[in-house]
């Protein structure tokens, strides 16, 4: 990066190493797409990435057996029918080399690496009120000047930890959003803690390879089995060819995937009811779960017939009482927590060398320098552990920076009191930084990613030429505004089902993080309308100059 001189950038006493007007933090598929967008408006721009490439979660998230719960066809941008119909997916669902793949030809075909900074890390971002600008500084010594921040972090990229003692552990300890490229697990007693989405995936992966497998089990999921057949020639020629539809479609559907819900349970007949269920279970997707009935998420009995059906066809799998005991959920209802796809991981626990461990009342109290170690006093011996224990959801990317807003208010410190967000955009407080995949938008749990992160970057796009052809140089919601909207994601939430469970929807696997439901739970065609309708009004509520 060219050192640029600006006095005393503002009067703060800094030496600016880069002048741009904006920065983007991330270059996943949101980061990508908020470069390419604010480069055709004519600004200047970088990207900043820690990672070696592109990809975001798809460059990290490298474990074995990682792919993506969305069908390919609708995981793409939509923006451009050329870009869509240049890449070929092989699978319905496709794996994680694939998809970063997919990403690398991206960055390729709209040229977007000769704008992108890897490998480097931002540690700290303040707006200095002087300048209206922000100083973003980074790990390599660079102070970078920008008019916009875009934070395109990820929902799901801060890794949760929570162990003591792993650094005595003699073997290896991987967390599964950080894998390495190269890791041998053939013949070695393997500890996979967590069976969340992703320990599923690791699970039902690695069960035949490795010589024993101990899963270490709190929590019980309920399961989809995934169909996901390989696709031929006239499969691909088939999804291209609705391009068009899909671009109309997906943006205004309740979750941003192509199937949303048709039935209103009240008007079915119980035989009626069944056949829906049992034919979006059949699909081997998400179906069930987003697109059955909306019901599932509102009313209690609806929910626990549901739930019932689910676990009647895990018992049948499973068989064994005990294992039924353990990884059959009964404390909450069905779709209240994510809801993974998996592929024989109920089966993998049938294996001689699959053994399970209850942490449910005797928690992993530390990593020993031999394995795991329970409170009871246990300690299970092991070669390599497998960390699949999820993320600081929605927050923990932004929270790990240091970002300072107007009067040198800290984020972390704010949203460590109370996670607010003007529509999951911008933080009242924080003029010039809009956010992606954060709280209070679909886009931070309830959506299909690539649809609602599309609609986030063209709403910022949108607000920044707005302001450029204004000759207005600063945008920040008021705290009315702010106030509205929080109020707003409240009510919606909390009429659902979602906010009475206990899951990283809510917060509730990291200690100490303010309880509300993350998402934006009105969904993702009605979000699209809210966000369309600030825009229209000319971003009243919002403060600008």
């Amino acid at each position: 990066m060219n050192r640029t001189t600006i006095g005393a950038n503002g009067g703060n006493g800094v030496h600016a190493t880069g002048k741009f007007d904006a920065v983007v933090i991330g270059a996943g598929v949101a980061g990508l797409y908020q470069l390419y967008r604010l480069r055709e408006l004519g600004l200047h721009v970088r990207a900043i990435d820690a990672a070696s490439g592109v990809g975001g979660t798809w460059y990290w998230n490298r474990y074995p057996g990682a792919r993506v719960d969305s069908e390919g066809h609708v995981y793409q941008y939509l923006f451009s029918e050329s870009l869509y119909k240049g890449w070929s997916w092989s699978e319905k669902f496709p794996s994680q080399p694939e998809i970063e793949r997919w990403l690398n030809y991206v960055a390729d075909e709209l040229d977007l690496r000769k704008d992108i900074q890897f490998g480097t890390t931002v540690q700290s971002a303040h707006f200095n009120e002087a300048a209206e600008r922000w100083v973003v500084a980074t790990d390599k010594g660079d102070v970078i000047d920008t008019q916009f921040l875009v934070t395109c972090c990820g929902m799901l990229s801060a890794p949760h930890v929570s162990f003591p003692g792993q650094e005595t552990f003699k073997g290896q300890v991987f967390h599964t959003a950080r894998w390495p490229r190269q890791v041998d697990l053939a013949g070695k007693r393997v500890g996979v803690v967590g069976i969340g989405a992703t320990g599923i995936q690791v699970i039902q992966t690695i069960a035949q390879e490795v010589g024993h497998l101990k899963v270490f089990v709190r929590t019980p999921q309920y399961i989809i089995p995934m169909n996901n057949p390989k696709y031929a020639a006239a499969d691909v020629e088939a999804y291209k060819s609705k391009f068009k539809a899909l671009a109309e479609r997906l943006p205004h559907t309740f979750t941003g995937f192509e199937y949303d819900v048709e039935h209103a349970w009240a008007d079915l007949s119980p035989q009626q009811r069944r056949k829906v269920i049992e034919d979006c279970w059949n699909d081997g997707s998400v179906k069930l779960w987003i697109s059955s009935f909306i019901e599932l998420f509102f009313d209690e009995a609806v929910n626990g017939e549901i739930s019932e059906f689910v676990r009647a066809k895990m018992r049948e799998r499973l068989r064994d009482p005990k294992l039924c005991d353990l990884l059959i959920p009964a404390e909450y209802g069905f779709g209240t927590h994510r809801v993974p796809l998996e592929q024989s991981f109920l089966e993998a626990f049938h294996r001689p060398n699959v053994e399970i461990v209850s942490v449910k009342t005797n928690a992993i109290e530390r990593i020993a320098a031999e394995g795991i170690q329970t409170a009871d006093g246990t300690i299970h011996p092991l070669d390599v552990i497998i960390l699949a224990t999820g993320f600081d959801a929605g927050t923990g990317a932004l929270t790990r920076i240091d970002i300072r807003g107007r009067d040198g208010r800290s984020l972390k410190e704010e949203w460590g009191r109370d996670i607010r967000t003007t529509m999951g955009l911008q933080v009242h407080g924080y003029p010039n930084l809009f956010t992606t995949a954060v709280p209070l938008a679909p886009s931070a749990a309830l959506c299909n990613m690539t649809t609602c992160l599309q609609q986030q970057v063209e709403w910022i796009t949108g607000c920044i030429s707005y302001l450029g052809g204004k000759n207005l140089n600063v945008i920040e919601p008021t705290k009315e505004v702010e106030d509205q909207w929080v109020a707003h994601h409240d009510e919606t939430a909390n009429e659902m089902l979602i906010a009475k469970t206990n899951s990283w929807y809510l917060g509730s696997n990291v200690e100490g993080k303010p309880r509300r439901v993350l998402s934006y739970t009105g969904g993702v065609g009605s979000y699209r309308r809210k966000c369309d309708e600030v825009a229209a009004s000319g971003y009243q509520g919002f403060a600008m100059h």
